[in-house]
């Protein structure tokens, strides 16, 4: 009786222990998440999603390190050896990042895949595995000041509009305000991912599907570049910075001009800072044999390959990427839209159906922003010739001249 004894009372103790033990581990986990700041509102619903996270996984602590210099703080972790165990992956990023080896490949760690946008998880796939699952997404899409169009007699912009429509509008809407300021009929960037929707319309591409080859140098091409630096050399469109302005959000806000292409982050802008503009959206014009296209800019939750936590960082990442989350996310109602379908209502709900509804509709011809490791150098090419083209010191030629040269450059690297 008294080894039966003695043996229960060590088996106790060590089952107390135990437990103990795991008790401490869970209290123990601390997570990091790295990212960037888009505005206030998106910090305040990350914020409000981080809390409800902890509340229902007690055992877990998120320390949220929001950068202003994103891209090189995160290097500098991964070469110091000390990451994040979560971390913002722009699309743009994705092929780097997993080359590099420092991102653990979601695959079936990922929760719910069906749910998200097809294109989504399209975006986040490399090399045939789903890495990571989106945080949030943009779409670019036509901005329109509506009091401009009504002093100008046109009829408002629609969804079944082309280039010409454009084109005429921006000539018609180009002039001086009542301040003897200029007013352009259309705020361009010269940046590739702004032109690119017009080479997607009008049949063309950069890269073949595989990333193998280069394609630019096509008449779909010069047609798509002759159409957009055309209208910046013939007066109808031109930068921000043309119209003393910081951004095209900032240039459409305060009245110098008629017509933008941005993404639902300028929703936020214009709500907030500019709330006496009375606007308009639409979808991006199409090409005039109908083709349609535009941009899709998204964000994964990646977790570092080297993380000590990797399966809280992925209870973490499923839930902010989850339809529990994500719906404190959609119901902020700030700029991105969450990634999966089921969320859109609500998002719909908070933002107003009338500015709302053409973001998620344009999700239906959206391209990806993204290319293969290395291209950055093929897009800071294109960006400088481009700039040049419209300042009417560059051709189609040369601009798919110098970006062909820099990509092919690319590929064989």
């Amino acid at each position: 009786m008294r080894k039966h004894h003695v043996l229960t009372v060590v088996v106790l103790i060590v089952l107390v222990a135990m437990g103990a033990s795991a008790a401490l581990a869970r209290q123990d986990t601390t997570l990091t998440l790295m990212g960037w700041s888009s505005s206030q509102a998106e910090d305040a619903a990350l914020a409000e999603q981080i809390a409800a996270f902890e509340e229902a996984n007690p055992g877990i602590t998120v320390d949220v390190n929001l950068v202003p210099d994103y891209d090189t703080t995160l290097q500098t972790t991964f070469a110091s050896g000390d990451p994040p165990d979560v971390f913002y992956i722009d699309s743009s990023k994705l092929a780097d990042l997993v080359e590099a080896g420092v991102v653990d490949i979601g695959g079936d760690k990922i929760e719910n895949p069906e749910g998200f946008y097809e294109s989504l998880v399209n975006v986040f796939t490399y090399n045939g595995e789903f890495v990571c699952p989106p945080k949030d997404f943009s779409t670019l899409t036509l901005q329109y000041n509506k009091d401009m169009f009504d002093a100008a007699g046109l009829e408002y912009p629609t969804d079944d509009w082309t280039w010409d429509d454009l084109q005429a509008a921006a000539e018609a809407l180009t002039g001086t305000n009542e301040a003897g300021q200029e007013v352009l009929g259309l705020i361009l960037n010269p940046n590739l991912e702004r032109w690119l929707p017009f080479l997607y319309q009008a049949g063309g591409s950069v890269l073949n599907e595989d990333w193998s080859e280069v394609t630019v140098d096509t008449e779909e091409a010069r047609e798509a570049l002759d159409f957009y630096t055309g209208l910046v050399q013939d007066g109808y469109a031109g930068t921000a910075s043309a119209v003393d302005a910081g951004w095209a959000g900032e240039a459409f806000g305060m009245g110098r001009a008629a017509m933008i292409m941005e993404g639902n982050w300028v929703i936020n802008t214009l709500l907030d800072q500019f709330p006496d503009i009375n606007w308009g959206v639409v979808q991006l014009p199409g090409h005039p044999d109908g083709g349609e296209a535009t941009m899709t800019f998204t964000v994964c939750y990646g977790v570092a390959a080297d993380s000590e936590s990797q399966e809280a960082a992925w209870t973490l990442v499923n839930y902010l990427t989850g339809e529990a989350g994500g719906q404190l996310v959609a119901e902020a109602g700030f700029g991105p839209m969450p990634p999966r379908t089921a969320l859109a209502d609500p998002w719909l709900a908070a933002r107003g159906e009338e500015i709302g509804q053409p973001f998620v509709d344009a999700a239906e011809t959206a391209y990806p922003w993204s290319f293969p490791v290395g291209f950055g150098d093929a897009i800071d090419t294109f960006n400088a010739s481009i700039q040049l083209a419209f300042e009417g010191q560059a051709t189609a030629d040369d601009v798919i001249f110098e970006m062909g040269a820099a990509a092919e450059e690319v590929l064989a690297r």
